[in-house]
C-alpha cells in the first residue's frame, strides 16, 4: 500500500437497495484545498436512504453520509484558514466561482448536482478505494463521511468552537441547516408572524426551534405521529395539528383566523404540498424542501394562488453561508435557544442498518452514528 494512502473504515453502498456493509478501504491525502477529517460522529439524512434506493442516481458502490463533524487529521499545502486539531462541521459542496456562489446562493450552485451527487471529485476521481483497490465512488455531498475519515474542500469544512459537544453537531451541516435556515434565511419569518411546519421531522423541528428564535408568535406543527406533535409543543409550537385525525386547512385557518403568513413543506408528498398552498392566508409564503423522487409533480389552484398573493419557493440548505450560519447555530445551542439535541439519538456506527430503519420507521427524528 502507498504511503499516500490510509486504511480506515467506511460503510459501502453496493447495489441498489442494500444494507450498508462497514468494509475496510483506503483513502488517499489531501490535495491542494483539501482537508482530511477524523470523523468523530454523523448524522443520517432522508437523502442517504433515497439515495441507497437510487431515487437520484449515484453511482454504486458510494459511501454516503453528509452531515459529518470531526477533527481535523491534515490539509493540503493550499488550505490557508484551518488547521490540525480544528473541529469542523462538514456541509454541501460548491464550486465558490460561479454567479449563485459569487452573490452569496452557494447552495444553488451551477456546479451542484456534479460536486454533491456525482460519485467523484469534479475531475471525475475518486479518493476512496476498497480492500481490493477497486475504486468506491465518494464525495458524496464532498464528504463521504460514512467513514472513519473524510475528505472535504476548505470551504465546506466550517471551524466551530471546541466548546460545542463535536459529536452532536454533524446534522447542522444539511437536515437542522435546511429547517432553521428556511425560516431565517428564506421565508425572513418575522416576530409576532404565524408559521406551520408540515410535517415534524427532524427538518420540520428545527423549522419550528427557528420560527421560536425568529419571535413568531404563532407556530404550528402539522404531522400525523402524535409523539413527533408532543415534542414540537415541547420546542415551542403553540398548536400540534394531526393531519390524519382533523381537517389541517380548517384548522389552519381558525387558529390563524383566515390563513397562516409562513410555511415549510418538509414531507416531499404532493398532497401535503398542496395542503400548505391552501393554508396559506394573503400574502402568504410557502418554501419547499421535501425531496421526493425526481419527477414527481405537483398541483394547487392558480387563482388561488394569484389572487391571494400567494408565493411558492424552492430551498436548498437553507440558503445558507455555511462559514456564518453554522456557527450562529452552535452559538444558539451553547445559550440554550436552539436545542437540535433533543432531535438526535446517537448509534454506534456498526448499527448503521438499525438508525436506518428506524429513521425510515420514524420511531428516530435524526439518528447520529458515533464513528470513533
Amino acid at each position: 500500500m502507498s504511503a499516500a494512502f490510509r486504511e480506515i473504515k467506511a460503510a459501502v453502498t453496493r447495489s441498489k437497495g442494500a444494507p450498508f456493509v462497514i468494509e475496510s478501504a483506503r483513502i488517499r491525502a489531501p490535495q491542494n484545498d483539501e482537508v482530511l477529517v477524523r470523523i468523530v460522529a454523523t448524522g443520517m439524512c432522508h437523502t442517504d436512504m433515497i439515495v441507497r434506493d437510487q431515487y437520484y442516481p449515484v453511482p454504486l458502490p458510494a459511501v454516503l453520509g453528509h452531515e459529518g463533524a470531526g477533527v481535523v487529521e491534515a490539509v493540503g499545502p493550499s488550505v490557508k484558514g484551518l488547521e490540525v486539531g480544528d473541529h469542523v462541521v462538514l456541509t454541501y459542496g460548491y464550486c465558490g466561482h460561479c454567479l449563485p456562489c459569487g452573490s452569496g446562493h452557494a447552495s444553488y450552485c451551477q456546479e451542484f448536482f456534479g460536486r454533491n451527487f456525482s460519485g467523484a471529485d469534479p475531475h471525475g476521481q475518486c479518493a476512496l478505494e476498497d480492500a481490493s483497490g477497486s475504486p468506491l465512488h465518494d464525495h458524496f455531498f464532498a464528504q463521504s463521511s460514512f467513514a472513519t475519515f473524510a475528505l472535504s474542500r476548505e470551504n465546506n469544512a466550517i471551524k466551530v468552537s471546541k466548546e460545542a459537544p463535536i459529536e452532536l453537531l454533524g446534522p447542522l451541516g444539511c437536515g437542522i441547516q435546511t429547517g432553521a435556515g428556511a425560516v431565517i434565511n428564506s421565508l425572513k419569518v418575522t416576530a409576532g408572524s404565524s408559521f406551520a411546519a408540515f410535517g415534524a421531522g427532524a427538518v420540520g423541528l428545527s423549522a419550528v426551534l427557528a420560527a421560536k428564535v425568529a419571535g413568531a408568535s404563532t407556530i404550528i406543527a402539522v404531522d400525523v405521529v402524535p409523539s413527533r406533535l408532543e415534542l414540537a409543543l415541547e420546542l415551542g409550537a403553540t398548536h400540534a395539528v394531526n393531519s390524519r385525525e382533523t381537517d389541517v386547512v380548517n384548522a389552519i385557518r381558525v387558529i390563524t383566523k383566515g390563513g397562516v403568513n409562513f410555511a415549510l413543506e418538509s414531507t416531499g408528498r404532493p398532497e401535503v404540498l398542496r395542503n400548505a398552498v391552501d393554508s396559506l392566508g394573503g400574502l402568504g409564503c410557502l418554501g419547499v424542501v421535501g425531496a421526493p423522487p425526481l419527477g414527481t409533480t405537483a398541483e394547487f389552484d392558480v387563482n388561488d394562488l394569484l389572487l391571494g398573493g400567494k408565493s411558492i419557493r424552492g430551498i436548498v440548505e437553507g440558503d445558507s453561508v455555511p462559514q456564518k450560519f453554522i456557527p450562529q447555530l452552535v452559538e444558539l445551542y451553547l445559550q440554550g435557544r436552539f436545542a437540535f439535541d433533543k432531535l438526535i439519538k446517537i448509534y454506534p456506527f456498526e448499527e448503521i442498518n438499525q438508525a436506518a430503519e428506524d429513521s425510515e420507521r420514524g420511531i428516530t427524528l435524526k439518528p447520529v452514528l458515533r464513528i470513533s
